[in-house]
């Protein structure tokens, strides 16, 4: 992991938009092309008073348009003695500068920036990281702890419903990729697709969901999806295929099964309207020797924004998976130091 991994020194903790028991610290990052210098930033929950420093650092990555706002699963951790962290990347949510395109990047390779930044920062007073990474911060997270698999860094990597492939027909996955291929280094801004918002409308609860999240950084239609950040991410999908070896022990939770993603249905909560279960079931078996796939039943698309059931059934079995591990498969503690 590089020494330099951060442009200059991260801004102290502040209260963060969570509000009591949260902070969020900025971290500055490298300038891009324009010149103009993105951030990241990283939020935390505060330990409960009392409570016994935590050897454990868990880190959550979320994926493409969203940010971090499920305390419950912060709070999960924090009763199950781990320190809690999230990162939201440059360009997202609590990162988003008035001059950024929002979730725009035509390389995923220039998160590992603010992924490096941050696991060197939780590695000082954490003798463990645990990634974890939610759909498209699943494929950056798996990337980076492949990237990162002689470093030590990574002790276990926990993916939720991971974005691992196209969903989609023949003609989308193959024949539309090639074009995309080629039309991203030339026409990096060419909107070439947009998000149904029927998952985001049972999510909010404004419009009768549960979850209450800034629509300014989530908005049900989303944002555009654009050339260049396709390109990128059906490169990454590519890697996967080809196989990697990431070293550390991998836990890949998804539903048990597909509803559809262009319309409104029933089930928009109980199953995956987003991504394929069957792709992300296949996809896991190429990111490293030691993976555990589980499914679980009556998931949504984010396990942890499910219903009560299914969202506690999702949390026991990233819990108890992380308790069943034996210490020497939780990497190297000192080789980070």
């Amino acid at each position: 992991m590089p020494d330099d991994a951060l442009a200059t020194r991260p801004a102290s903790p502040a209260p963060d938009v969570l509000g009591e028991g949260w902070t969020a610290q900025t971290l500055p990052l490298r300038p891009d092309r324009s010149g103009r210098s993105p951030v990241a930033t990283l939020v935390r929950r505060t330990p409960d008073p009392g409570a016994p420093a935590a050897r454990r650092a868990v880190l959550y990555v979320h994926g493409f348009v969203d940010y971090f706002f499920q305390r419950h699963v912060g709070d999960a951790f924090a009763a199950h003695g781990d320190d809690f962290y999230a990162l939201d990347l440059r360009g997202y949510g609590r990162s988003l500068l008035p001059w950024q395109e929002p979730n725009y990047v035509t390389d995923l390779s220039v998160h590992s920036e603010e992924l490096d930044a941050a696991a060197r920062l939780l590695l000082v007073d954490h003798d463990e990281l645990v990634l974890m990474g939610h759909s498209t911060g699943g494929l950056i997270a798996a990337l980076w702890a492949d990237a990162r698999r002689d470093d030590g860094v990574v002790g276990a990597l926990v993916l939720n419903s991971p974005w691992l492939d196209l969903r989609g027909s023949w003609f989308e996955r193959v024949v539309a990729t090639r074009l995309i291929d080629v039309a991203g280094p030339l026409a990096p801004r060419l909107v070439v697709g947009k998000l149904s918002p029927h998952y985001g409308q049972a999510l909010h609860a404004a419009s009768g969901g549960e979850w209450d999240y800034d629509l300014a950084w989530k908005p049900h239609g989303g944002f555009p999806v654009r050339a260049g950040w396709l390109r990128t991410v059906r490169r990454g999908h590519a890697r996967v295929a080809r196989g990697l070896a990431i070293s550390c022990p991998v836990l890949v939770l998804a539903s048990d099964a597909t509803g559809p993603d262009d319309r409104w249905h029933d089930a928009l909560l109980s199953t995956d309207s987003v991504l394929d279960v069957a792709q992300i079931a296949a996809r896991s078996a190429r990111l490293g020797p030691d993976t555990t796939f589980v499914e679980v039943p009556g998931g949504a698309h984010d396990l942890a924004l499910s219903a009560e059931q299914a969202r506690g059934r999702y949390l026991r079995e990233v819990l108890d998976w992380l308790d069943a591990l034996p210490a020497d498969r939780l990497g190297d503690p000192l080789k980070h130091k």
